[in-house]
C-alpha cells in the first residue's frame, strides 16, 4: 500500500475526490466486494481532515456497523483510553480501518475484500497527509506494509514511508483478550507521543 510517498498525488489521482467529504460521497454506494451485501452502514472514518496522527484498524464490528463510526464498541472504548493516555483527544486524531464494511461475524477481512477497499484508505491517507500512523493489529500491518509481517516482531519499531512514520502495535481487541499486552502498547504509544511532541515543537 505504502509504495512511494503516499502523501503525493499520482497521475491517476487527478480525477479523484479532492476532499474527504467528496471521497465519502463517491464511495457511499460502493459495492466493490461482497461485504456490501450485509452492511447497515459504511464506516468511512472519523476525525479532523488534516490530523497529524492517524490510527488504522482492521474493520467495523457490530456497533460500528450500526452507528457508522469506527471504534465505538468495547475495543473502541479501550482505544479512547489509549488515545487519552498519549495526551490526545479523539477529536485530534483520525481513525479508519482497512475495510469500511463489517465482515460477517467480525471475521478478519480476506485479501479480495481488503484490496477492493484499499484505494479508499489510500486516498484518505493522501488527503489527510498525517505525519504519524499507528497500525492497530496484524491485519492493518499485513495489508499496508507486508503480508508476511508479524505484529509481535514489528510492534514498537518505527517504519518510515516517505514523510510518514508508522508504528505498529496490538489491536485494542487483543488487549481485551490478553491484558498482558497493555504494557507493550503503552510503551509503543509513549514512542508515538514523543515523536508527536517533536513534530509540534518543530512547527512552532
Amino acid at each position: 500500500m505504502f509504495e512511494g510517498k503516499p502523501t503525493q498525488t499520482r497521475i491517476e489521482d487527478a480525477a479523484q475526490p479532492t476532499t474527504l467529504e467528496a471521497l465519502w460521497e463517491s464511495m457511499s454506494g460502493c459495492r466493490h466486494c461482497g461485504l456490501a451485501e450485509g452492511r447497515k452502514n459504511i464506516v468511512f472514518g472519523d476525525g479532523p481532515p488534516r490530523a497529524r496522527l492517524m490510527f488504522i484498524g482492521e474493520g467495523p464490528g457490530r456497533d460500528e456497523d450500526l452507528q457508522g463510526r469506527p471504534f465505538v464498541g468495547a475495543a473502541g472504548q479501550l482505544l479512547d483510553k489509549i488515545i487519552a493516555a498519549g495526551g490526545w483527544t479523539r477529536e485530534e486524531v483520525y481513525i479508519a480501518n482497512i475495510v469500511k464494511c463489517r465482515p460477517p461475524g467480525n471475521r478478519i477481512p480476506n485479501r479480495d475484500e481488503a484490496e477492493a477497499c484499499m484505494p479508499w484508505l489510500r486516498r484518505q491517507i493522501q488527503l489527510i497527509a498525517p505525519r504519524l500512523i499507528v497500525l492497530l493489529g496484524a491485519t492493518a500491518l499485513q495489508f499496508t506494509i507486508d503480508p508476511k509481517a508479524r505484529i509481535t516482531a514489528c510492534r514498537g519499531q518505527w517504519i518510515q514511508r516517505g514523510r510518514i512514520k508508522i508504528m505498529p502495535t496490538f489491536h485494542p481487541a487483543a488487549l481485551l483478550r490478553d491484558p498482558s499486552k497493555k504494557r507493550p502498547v503503552w510503551e509503543d504509544i509513549q514512542l508515538v507521543r514523543d515523536e508527536y511532541q517533536r513534530l509540534v515543537e518543530g512547527e512552532e
